[in-house]
Parts: C-alpha cells; sequence; structure tokens
C-alpha cells in the first residue's frame, strides 16, 4: 500500500490561465483544499508560488499543533487534580459516615431471641 503525503500541492491550467492549490487528504478517496490562488501566467509560477505556500503552511500548521499540544497537556493535569481532588473528598465523606468497627453496641437487647 503506497503512503502519500497528508499535505501537498496540486497545479491546474484552464483557458491559458494557470491555478495552484494547496490540498490536504482528508481520507484515503477525499482531499480538501487549504489555500488556493490562480490566474498564474506560466506553470512554472504556479509551482513556484506552491512550494513557497507549502512550506509556509506547514511551518504554520506545526506551530498550531504545538500550541495546541501544550495546552492539551495543561488541561489534562488540571482534569486529573480536579479529579484527584473530588477523590480525596469522597474519601473524607465515607470516613465520616462508616461507624467505628470497635465500638460495641451495648444497648442492643439480645433477650428477644430466646432458645426456644
Amino acid at each position: 500500500m503506497a503512503q502519500s503525503k497528508k499535505y501537498d500541492y496540486r497545479v491546474t491550467e484552464k483557458g491559458g490561465v494557470w491555478s495552484a492549490a494547496i490540498i490536504r487528504r482528508v481520507t484515503a478517496r477525499r482531499t480538501a483544499v487549504s489555500k488556493k490562488q490562480g490566474k498564474f501566467a506560466t506553470e512554472a509560477e504556479a509551482i513556484a508560488w506552491a512550494e513557497a505556500e507549502l512550506k509556509t503552511f506547514l511551518a504554520s500548521q506545526s506551530e498550531r499543533n504545538k500550541r495546541k499540544a501544550e495546552s492539551r497537556i495543561e488541561r489534562e493535569a488540571a482534569a486529573l487534580r480536579q479529579a484527584e481532588k473530588a477523590e480525596r473528598k469522597a474519601a473524607e465523606r465515607a470516613a465520616k459516615r462508616e461507624p467505628n468497627p470497635e465500638a460495641v453496641d451495648d444497648e442492643f437487647d439480645f433477650s428477644d431471641f430466646g432458645d426456644d
């Protein structure tokens, strides 16, 4: 199975005018246009624009991914701290509700349970 790039560019010609588009591979069969520009006089101009834009596009995507990863790590750490805090509070509440196992209930009358 051939592996293709997630981002690439496509250059097309229609009526003597060239256009270029940065495309993203969504699925194996579907692509989406992330950025495009047209009205280039030659194919070489369109390719030059596409290659330059692809480099800047990938750099900005990389920076965006790093920022998102940092914020995701912070969110997950905050959620973990909150879950631990909730767990401690639940344990404290449970400890308050539990009767002391060493305490003896001397007030209970066992006389009703005869050896009849």
